[in-house]
């Protein structure tokens, strides 16, 4: 019979490995079919220990190479960031694990951006817009000035009903600032719609591609002012529920992001023509919404905070978007398996900053072919695809 090896591993680097994918004792040990008091007793510093094969299963679950468990310290590279969502009940939220992995991983590629800016001898400025305790309208104002999107820009998304014009050239203004926009296709819509990661060289914003592209420009806009507040967090912009219950910094966001978006004069302007001085119709609502690009509930962030509309208006409203949602979603045929078109998946997700300095690292052969793939998130085959879209 086999003699049985264990692992020689610190129990803090294991507990570490845990907490930090996000599980509990309990959903570990559920996960591995194992006992509690076992996994507990792995962490507590006894004599007790995984066998190697239950050392790869921990690192199966908790997404990590099997030679992080033999550090000798727990890691303390990367930011913590501030929960920043509304509790439920009363209570925190621990993140889940696909959450955690989501942070995680956006953390490696901002380090990977490093690293490859560094193989090219590319200097990496460091990001200099700040806001402080200005007015909403001067941070909007601000915004739009450093990010260089201007107001006939802005009134020209409404010629896209689908909204991807609009989060398209913000998201490509983002970029060109020093930021790294990531979408995140696994975290769940009701977990969060965002988060900021503020570091002064090439800081990171994530937003939810689940979420409708006017949503994800919102939460995109939210995460940057997130950054210009060196504010890291995660955010979760329902825009349906109760402001006072969200945290002052996140109330503050939203009122610069819809600033930003949205620029007074050019509201009011759009208001007037279709009516919306003499009543704010649904039908005012929705027009002025698309010409700006954004959804509806995030126009009447900016007319609450513009004082044109009350908090009780806003929340009838919302409340009635989201009947009216039910029984669109209620009324659709069942959804027909499209199939995925993988090289477009991972610009959209990945931004063509970051997929750009990995090619731009394999043209000057500095890194293989599999090493592509493998920081793509995709296989060999569809490398040449994402070449032909990164340069039409």
């Amino acid at each position: 019979m086999a003699k049985r090896i264990f692992a020689t591993i610190k129990p803090e680097v294991l507990e570490w490995a845990r907490t930090s994918a996000g599980f509990s004792i309990d959903a570990a040990a559920a996960a591995l079919r194992l006992k509690r008091e076992q996994v507990a007793a792995w962490e507590a510093g006894g004599e007790e220990r995984p066998s190697i094969p239950q050392l790869r299963d921990l690192a199966s679950l908790y997404k990590r190479p099997l030679a992080v468990f033999y550090l000798q310290e727990v890691p303390v590279r990367f930011q913590v960031l501030s929960d920043l969502r509304r509790p439920i009940l009363g209570q925190d939220r621990a993140y889940s694990p696909d959450l955690t992995n989501e942070i995680r991983i956006a953390q490696q590629r901002r380090e990977l951006a490093l690293e490859l800016r560094a193989e090219l001898e590319e200097p990496v400025e460091p990001f200099s817009f700040r806001l402080g305790d200005e007015g909403v309208e001067q941070a909007g104002e601000a915004i739009r000035q450093f990010l260089g999107v201007d107001v006939d820009q802005i009134l020209r998304f409404g010629s896209d009903s689908a909204g991807r014009l609009g989060f398209n050239t913000w998201r490509m203004a983002l970029e060109r600032s020093g930021v790294l926009v990531f979408q995140s296709s696994r975290t769940p819509q009701k977990e969060a719609s965002g988060f900021a990661l503020a570091y002064d060289q090439l800081p990171v914003v994530v937003v939810n591609r689940k979420d409708v592209p006017q949503r994800r420009l919102f939460s995109m806009l939210h995460e940057f002012a997130h950054i210009s507040l060196r504010q890291s967090g995660v955010s979760d912009l329902k825009l349906d529920a109760i402001q006072v219950e969200m945290p002052d910094i996140e109330m503050r966001c939203n009122a610069i992001a819809s600033a930003a978006l949205m620029p007074w004069d050019a509201v009011h302007a759009e208001l007037a023509a279709a009516g919306g001085e003499r009543e704010l119709t649904d039908d005012v609502i929705q027009q002025v919404a698309r010409r700006f690009g954004v959804s509806r509930p995030a126009l009447l962030v900016r007319l609450v905070n513009a004082r044109r509309a009350t908090w009780d208006f806003y929340f009838e409203k919302v409340a009635q978007y989201a009947a009216e949602f039910e029984r669109e979603l209620a009324a659709r045929p069942p959804a027909k398996n499209i199939k995925r078109n993988v090289p477009q998946e991972s610009i959209s997700d990945l931004g063509r900053p970051f997929v750009g300095l990995v090619l731009g690292n394999y043209y000057q052969r500095r890194i293989t072919l599999s090493d592509v793939a493998g920081y793509l998130g995709i296989r060999v085959k569809h490398i040449e695809t994402v070449q032909q879209k990164m340069m039409g």
